[in-house]
């Protein structure tokens, strides 16, 4: 790769990476036209970076284009939805299971606590102030720190796009702020069982959970959503 080649992919991939930031944030909704011009002015791009930018999104199932019409926010269906959560009961209670076995990460003294922590005390405060974006951008950042135990650069990269993937099925919520809000306590006694040592119990805590907001979010679903 020349270095223009390079430098253009560079830039793409910084379109691709605050394209993504806003969905994850909830600034930008599923189903929502991407405006190219718009975004182009915005981020201050090219239109052949922009559009390489866009394709890595489509690439990663977060954006769709469609002909004639342009790039869209992906929404997700039913099986989208089922297929996540069964790809993240693999990766993050395998994350959990692979760190209490000392594969590279550490569930001991407090390094690893600061980022959970932080997670839980964002959620708190997203909530009293009844936002539930915020809500739901915690939540997905302390699942991320979760994954982190494992000391795996390849399962976090892989987990920031699951994730983020995840985050357009909060756009079937009409109530997202009930969803969410059990869930946070759930995080409080995650973290705990991590710091008593109980590493498989947290994972196996983990693996219900999953199921419960699987079970909770399908409910939300509309069957016909594709």
């Amino acid at each position: 790769m020349s270095a223009v080649e390079e430098r253009v992919h560079s830039a793409a991939n910084r379109v691709a990476g605050e394209i993504r930031s806003r969905i994850v944030s909830g600034a930008v909704q599923p189903g929502v036209k991407l405006p190219e011009e718009e975004v182009r002015a915005d981020l201050g791009v090219s239109r052949s970076t922009l559009r390489e930018g866009l394709q890595l999104l489509v690439r990663e199932r977060l954006v769709v284009h469609e002909l004639s019409r342009g790039f869209f926010v992906r929404v997700l269906g039913r099986d989208d939805v089922a297929d996540l959560f069964a790809v993240r009961e693999v990766v993050e209670c395998g994350a959990l299971a692979a760190a209490g076995r000392g594969g590279g990460g550490a569930t001991s003294g407090i390094a690893w606590l600061a980022d959970l922590e932080a997670g839980i005390e964002a959620g708190r405060r997203a909530a009293v102030r009844q936002d539930w974006q915020g809500v739901a951008a915690a939540s997905i950042e302390f699942h991320h720190a979760l994954v982190a135990l494992a000391g795996s650069p390849r399962l976090d990269a892989m987990i920031a796009q699951i994730l983020a993937e995840f985050r357009l099925a909060y756009a079937h919520m009409d109530e997202p702020l009930d969803f969410h809000l059990p869930f946070l306590e759930r995080h409080r006694v995650l973290v705990d069982l991590l710091a008593d040592g109980a590493v498989s119990a947290a994972s196996e805590y983990l693996r219900t959970y999953l199921a419960q907001s699987r079970a909770a979010l399908l409910e939300r679903v509309p069957v016909s959503s594709h």
